[in-house]
């Protein structure tokens, strides 16, 4: 075994060259470059190519007989570039909508999948991000088929998102393949990621990358921030919503030398508006006041082969939710009027140091750190709840190859670091956790029809002790425009069974720990495998490009925190005795039915179960089949950079499983399922020019609401009060309005 480990990290200096041409695509959008991920890159006449990596940069093998390179992504000018000599080369593609001596047959795609990348994963451009009102992360998903978002309870109006059938701790969440959302932030930490701050996102599904940890169960979710040298110089942003809802983004990037460039981002929210529509005292959305501000250095040296950021946030976030009448000065900590709090302060301090080597290009090194302090002081009606978490965060990375580029490395090793200090009512929790761990990546690629993706890591947790995660992905192309593909991969992970369900707070439940042997909570860690299928087929319909994909996943769990519902007077937290799994299928076709026109359909069907001390059953809340459409179309760009876009977007859920109110009063017992729910957004973008545009839109326009979503909200300090029971919109319709202003 100790030998094992000495040949796989001693394998890098073992790499010997064949030449690399390196190089980055880039795409020109609203007049600023931005790179171009997922472009193919290839020599003509061979079998030897690549796609671009997330930030647009590529390496391929070169030989003196290779001259003619082609470059091509969906949407774009496909180019042929004459290559006389191995130096770097920086190519931006143009839009087929911007040439003038050719007929427009396609655009970039606002969302894409990759024939050539081995993950099932989907790219996600800022572009579609502007489809919807989406002003913070946990909005940007209302237009994506794989991501699922409800709200987490009646009360703290907080969005919550499932993957696979899984909520949101069971998705590694990254800003920039640093893991971001964890621990204290996991209720609410997607709400304080603006989404103006967001370049693009990368949703993959099932088992993720060794490089990014052992925690990933379901999949990852990476949000790619704006970067200071390719942003606007000056970029606002305002938004008003009839549920009194302000914000407003602002972007300030300088270029302060030839490799130094800095920006300043400020996002403010305000809702001070108290609404009630369905007349049960309670506030149908919270108040808020949000400032979140960001400040972030980029530093590039094309020469010596040097990227680097350095991230500075702050955050301040109050939120302010119950009856009506609550007022925190009078009524705080008494049975008056029931009401909540929750403020948040949040400092982060992120760097990325990335090196090529210039003389060898297939060989790179990247080190990652995040530094984070986190305190949340709240309280729900007379249950209290404080935590305060201090994290570190650090990866080392190294990128190289096998002889040629057809066997890429990437090995490294990685430090954790977490303190937490809880009150929950009257009791203390306290605890440190740390991991180092080490990883090994291979990946090959035939350059024709096979590419596979093996890793493994081994880590060393100070209470989940010394264990190994294993991870394997293929992809084949069996024919033209296809892409069957495979994963397996296990996930291990310590469950914050307070910090991941703060809406049991909202409820008159008593807070039980069956377990005491374990080393979190008295809980054992949980851990799953997931295994997944998937197949990609791209075709023409009626002279028009199209797609279908079918992908099924499966997790099983070996253990796991079970959140225990069942009973309506209690929530239990208990060990896993028995199977609990997740069965996720979806089908998912998409169109480009005519010019300026796509339509993105998709059908999505849940098995999800485990075995409860009451016996097996589905887990609540959890539709079985869901329905999504979405349609867009974009009139011709005119000469002066006008024109029209229009979105809407279709959601129908089937029933809902309720957790059981059998032992309930009668008048508080509900049904065994919830009945089906179908809502509809639209948003019209008037863009003016490159500078200004001016959107309207509406969520949930058929103004579909849940009746009664709390249960005996008429006395929320009995026994029988519970906020949990959420399976539809709580307020109905909601109009918005705003504007985007930019200065390149």
């Amino acid at each position: 075994m100790k030998k094992l480990i000495i040949i796989l990290f001693l394998l890098p200096l073992l790499s010997f060259s064949q030449e690399q041409l390196k190089g980055m695509v880039l795409e020109n959008s609203a007049e600023k470059e931005n790179p171009l991920p997922g472009a193919n890159v290839y020599w003509l006449g061979s079998s030897v190519g690549t796609i671009t990596n997330d930030d647009g940069t590529f390496s391929l093998p070169y030989k003196f007989s290779y001259n003619n390179l082609v470059i091509s992504y969906v949407g774009f000018k496909t180019d042929t570039l004459t290559v006389t000599e191995n130096k770097f080369i920086r190519h931006v593609l143009q839009s087929t909508d911007e040439l003038d001596a050719v007929t427009v047959t396609a655009r970039k795609q606002a969302t894409s999948k990759s024939y050539l990348k081995t993950t099932n994963t989907m790219f996600v451009s800022s572009d579609e991000l502007l489809k919807a009102a989406c002003c913070n992360l946990s909005e940007s998903f209302e237009t994506n088929p794989s991501i699922d978002v409800n709200f987490a309870d009646a009360v703290s109006g907080t969005k919550q998102i499932k993957m696979l059938g899984l909520n949101s701790p069971y998705i590694l969440i990254s800003t920039e393949n640093i893991p971001a959302i964890r621990g204290a932030s996991q209720a609410y930490g997607l709400s304080f990621i603006p989404g103006t701050w967001v370049e693009s996102i990368q949703i993959t599904k099932g088992a993720g990358s060794v490089v990014n940890g052992f925690e990933s169960i379901a999949g990852q979710i990476n949000a790619e921030l704006v970067k200071p040298n390719t942003d606007d110089k000056l970029f606002i942003n305002a938004y008003a919503g009839i549920n009194g809802r302000l914000e407003l983004n602002t972007h300030f990037n300088q270029k302060v030398s030839d490799k130094w460039s800095t920006g300043f981002y400020i996002h403010g929210n305000l809702r001070n508006q108290k609404f009630d529509r369905n007349d049960d005292s309670f506030l149908d959305v919270p108040l808020k006041e949000q400032i979140n501000v960001m400040n972030r250095w980029q530093y590039t040296n094309g020469e010596k082969g040097i990227v680097s950021f350095i991230n500075l946030r702050y955050l301040n976030d109050n939120t302010q939710s119950g009856q009506v009448d609550f007022n925190p000065d009078t009524d705080q900590g008494t049975t008056n009027f029931w009401g909540s709090e929750i403020n948040t302060e949040r400092f982060e301090l992120t760097t990325k140091l990335g090196y090529v080597n210039p003389a060898v290009p297939y060989q790179s090194l990247g080190f990652q750190t995040a530094f984070s302090y986190h305190k949340q002081d709240s309280y729900f009606g007379l249950n209290l709840y404080d935590i305060e978490h201090n994290s570190f965060y650090s990866n080392l990375v190294y990128n190289s190859i096998i002889s040629d580029s057809r066997h890429k490395i990437k090995t490294g090793v990685s430090f954790t670091y977490d303190h937490y200090n809880e009150l929950v009512n009257t009791g203390m929790f306290e605890r440190t956790e740390n991991s180092v761990g080490g990883f090994f990546e291979y990946a090959y690629d035939n350059l024709d029809k096979l590419t596979l993706t093996a890793g493994i890591r081994v880590d060393q947790h100070n209470r989940l002790g010394f264990f190994v995660t294993p991870r394997l992905h293929l992809r084949y192309t069996p024919w033209e425009k296809s892409a069957l593909r495979a994963s397996v991969g296990r996930g291990k992970r310590s469950a914050n069974i307070f910090a991941e369900n703060q809406n049991m707070f909202s409820s008159s439940r008593q807070i039980n720990i069956l377990n005491s042997g374990g080393e979190i909570y008295g809980l054992d860690p949980e851990i799953a495998w997931n295994y997944g299928v998937s197949y990609l087929q791209g075709f023409n319909l009626f002279g028009r490009s199209a797609d279908i994909t079918f992908d099924f996943y499966r997790t099983d769990f070996q253990n796991q925190v079970v959140v225990d519902w069942e009973n309506p007077f209690e929530i239990n937290f208990y060990n896993l005795d028995g199977e609990s799994y997740a069965n996720s299928f979806q089908f998912e076709f998409n169109f480009n039915a005519f010019e300026g026109f796509d339509l993105r359909t998709a059908y999505k069907y849940y098995d999800v179960k485990t075995d409860y001390n009451s016996g097996q059953l589905e887990k609540p809340l959890i539709p079985k089949h869901r329905l999504f459409a979405n349609a867009s179309y974009e009139t011709v760009l005119k000469e002066n950079g006008a024109q029209w876009k229009f979105d809407a977007t279709y959601n129908w859920l089937s029933s809902q499983r309720f957790p059981s109110t059998d032992l309930s009063p009668v008048e508080f017992q509900l049904d065994d399922y919830s009945p089906t729910i179908g809502t509809l957004n639209l948003q019209v973008t008037k863009v003016f020019s490159p500078t200004f545009e001016v959107y309207l839109g509406g969520e949930n326009i058929t103004n579909v609401r849940q009746d009664n979503p709390i249960i005996s909200a008429d006395n929320p300090f009995g026994s029988n009060f519970d906020s949990n029971f959420v399976y539809g919109p709580i307020f109905g319709s909601m109009f918005y309005t705003g504007l985007r202003f930019r200065i390149n």
